[in-house]
């Protein structure tokens, strides 16, 4: 696990400068820049859009008896979407924009259930209670 935390700390910057290299060179380091600043403010409205709409429907959900389950994963989604846009960089960008629209969560969420079902049926959880 932490050799894995490891690796994507390590990784994932070395991506991201070699992706600000690669588009600097091409476009100049204003435009660099400006695009990189245009996509953190476009993935500022879309989280506050959509972490608005996420709010008003655990709400309703709340409102009616129910877990609001589902929403709460789309809430944590859009959260990890909005902290990788605030990494700079145009790879952690196009994730987080990736976490934020709903289409593409909807993914993200069905690729987590086929995970967790997997992991429990090769019994990957174990609890645990301490007394």
């Amino acid at each position: 696990m932490y050799f894995k935390l490891f690796l994507v700390f390590l990784i994932v910057p070395v991506i991201e400068i070699y992706l600000l290299i690669k588009v600097g060179s091409v476009i100049g380091g204003v435009a660099t820049v400006a695009i990189l600043l245009s996509i953190s403010l476009f993935g500022a409205w879309l989280m506050k859009s959509q972490g608005g709409r996420i709010l008003t429907k655990i709400r309703d959900e709340l409102s009616q008896g129910r877990l609001p389950a589902a929403q709460m994963l789309d809430a944590a989604l859009v959260f990890i979407g909005g902290a990788l846009l605030a990494t700079p960089g145009f790879f952690t960008d196009f994730l987080g924009i990736f976490f934020l629209i709903p289409a593409t969560r909807r993914v993200i969420k069905a690729w987590l259930g086929l995970w967790l079902q997997s992991r429990i049926s090769r019994g990957g959880f174990v609890v645990r209670r301490h007394h």
